[in-house]
């Protein structure tokens, strides 16, 4: 039967199970044999990664062309208000070129555990957190969104990609969700269904 596991990736592991620099990696946490991530998430991101042994699942997920909206909620510095947010809403050029529109809102802090090391805090500087919603997953894209729009960030957790939330994992957490099996594509003519 397939697994899909939801994962809550602590700041500073990378999001593959080996890596020749000695540094924090998914197999630090998880044991699983056989799956994958499905997408990623930078080393200086938080929250939910998705990993499979699904294929099918892990392209549904990752194919730009399948839209699946990932929300992250993001700490900027700065004090942007609702009608500052209007060019990530519109679509931001990159230099990889245009990002599709994206949803975009003040949010209230969120209640998250504390990351280490700490979020560097200047008392003299306001900061502010969003919700940004994609359907894209271009590397370091959100930040890069917010670069673009004068907000630079300092922390970002992934909290949904598709139906899958993070909910109540602690960071270093995962669960495992069974998948319901998928039946193979009918070949040939008569695909209406089965007959009476």
């Amino acid at each position: 039967m397939p697994r899909l596991i939801l994962f809550n990736k602590p700041y500073g592991v990378l999001s593959q199970f080996n890596d020749r620099e000695g540094r924090a990696t998914l197999a630090d946490y998880i044991d699983a044999k056989g799956v994958y991530p499905a997408g990623r998430l930078d080393r200086d991101s938080e929250g939910l990664l998705l990993l499979t042994d699904d294929g099918a699942l892990a392209h549904r997920l990752t194919h730009p062309r399948k839209r699946t909206w990932k929300t992250y909620q993001v700490q900027v510095e700065g004090a942007p208000t609702d009608s500052d947010l209007q060019p990530l809403r519109d679509g931001v050029t990159l230099n990889d070129g245009p990002t599709r529109p994206a949803k975009a809102s003040l949010i209230a802090t969120p209640e998250f555990w504390p990351r280490t090391p700490p979020v560097r805090f200047r008392k003299s500087v306001p900061d502010r957190w969003l919700e940004i919603r994609i359907q894209e997953g271009r590397n370091r894209q959100v930040r890069r969104m917010t670069a673009a729009i004068g907000l630079q960030t300092l922390r970002l957790v992934r909290v949904a990609v598709g139906d899958w939330h993070l909910g109540d994992l602690a960071p270093g957490e995962f669960r495992t969700v069974a998948l319901a099996q998928r039946r193979p594509a009918r070949r040939g003519r008569g695909l209406a269904g089965p007959g009476p």
